[in-house]
């Protein structure tokens, strides 16, 4: 799975038939350079992800990509390579350490 930071959403009028329907989010993953950062560190690319959940602008997120993203998104055969999977509510690392909480 990976963390990353809703960026803001991608429309696209033509695409896939078994993709029809499908609220696309374009998606920066997040990391942490050591245990002693207090934030997490935007990384340099994006994602396109598939919405499942409704997530919206600044969410934190959990993604999943390859045959994980068509399972999740119950549809074996859709041309899918990421999918939210969950909106994160914490993240705690190590000794009550709060590294993100969502509003």
């Amino acid at each position: 799975m990976i963390l990353a930071k809703v960026e803001g959403s991608l429309v696209a009028t033509k695409k896939n038939e078994k993709m029809r329907g499908s609220k696309l989010l374009v998606v920066r993953p997040l990391g942490v350079e050591s245990a002693q950062s207090s934030a997490f560190k935007p990384g340099s690319s994006t994602l396109v992800a598939t919405d499942t959940l409704g997530a919206g602008d600044g969410d934190v997120v959990l993604v999943v990509q390859g045959s994980s993203a068509r399972l999740a998104a119950e549809n074996k055969d859709a041309p899918l390579d990421a999918v939210v999977v969950g909106i994160v509510d914490t993240v705690d690392l190590g000794k009550n350490k709060l590294i993100y909480k969502a509003n």
